[in-house]
């Protein structure tokens, strides 16, 4: 791929070509495409100066904004807090309150993380299994189904292309009359705009489909850079984890128990029970 820029210096018009991917990249696309995704995120400090982590990536569970990051002079690192943005602006009876100690979620972030690389490292195979990696034979049939489907669909809208040239030339003609063809082009058009929108669709479903074991792979490249991990820092929880969803507080058995949602870059949220079953060795 290419652009042509025209600059204008002294009178003199000079005309530049750009090609793009014709060498090496300095940094991935995947780097720079996580990197740009990092700057929408960017921590603005507090008024004390100080910043978390957490902050731009922990969400509410139930309305999916951003927690603000709650810190005071006079707080000790235990009293920072995190509380959903949608509570505080517009009221409980829009969202409810939803509250978290920092130092809490990132114990339990840490911890889920050891055990997420624990489990994946320990049980590859099983774990791709259990994704549903491009590789089992369902899936591969229902990759060539849908590939099927397409080149149906494509041939379809070049024949009512061609179907639409002659009636129109039958009309031209005189062996047409105009309310037939407004019908017949009526139909055809309609046709050819299901057959677009389900190409659209198709194509899609087929990039999520191949790039799924693709994302699987890179996800497990990822977890064995981290096996020797003893503490959560900035740089490892951008790197595997896209968003981090707080839940309501549970206290009816009168302790405060807390679910924390993990969706990890590339893999997105894995299942509480794939974990077990990794754990147990019961994923076949």
């Amino acid at each position: 791929m290419f652009d042509f820029i025209t600059v204008f210096w002294g009178g003199i018009s000079f005309i530049y070509t750009r090609f793009e991917n014709t060498h090496e990249a300095i940094i991935d696309a995947d780097t720079w495409a996580r990197v740009q995704e990092l700057r929408k995120n960017k921590r603005r400090p507090t008024r004390t100066g100080k910043t978390n982590m957490f902050s731009g990536i922990v969400r509410c569970a139930d309305c999916g904004e951003k927690l603000y990051y709650c810190t005071s002079k006079n707080f000790e690192a235990r009293q920072d807090h995190f509380v959903c943005s949608t509570s505080r602006l517009k009221g409980k009876e829009v969202c409810p309150t939803h509250y978290i100690r920092a130092v809490v979620l990132e114990q339990g972030v840490l911890a889920h993380l050891r055990l997420t690389i624990a489990c994946v490292a320990n049980h590859e195979e099983q774990f791709r299994k259990a994704m549903g990696a491009k590789q089992k034979a369902d899936a591969k049939r229902e990759l060539t189904a849908k590939r099927r489907q397409l080149t149906q669909a494509e041939r379809r809208i070049a024949e009512l292309d061609r179907l639409f040239k002659r009636i129109y030339e039958d009309n031209a003609n005189g062996k047409l009359s105009d309310s037939r063809f407004q019908m017949l082009s009526d139909d055809y058009e309609q046709e050819q705009e299901e057959l677009r929108e389900k190409l659209l669709q198709l194509n899609e479903e087929i990039n999520q489909q191949e790039e799924q074991a693709e994302n699987i792979e890179r996800f497990i490249s990822k977890v064995h850079e981290y096996l020797d991990m003893d503490e959560l820092t900035p740089a490892v929880l951008n790197d595997m984890v896209k968003a981090v969803y707080v839940h309501m507080p549970d206290t009816s058995n009168g302790h405060r128990e807390q679910q924390i949602d993990i969706s990890y870059d590339l893999v997105g949220i894995l299942p509480a029970s794939l974990l077990n079953d990794l754990q147990n060795g019961e994923t076949a």
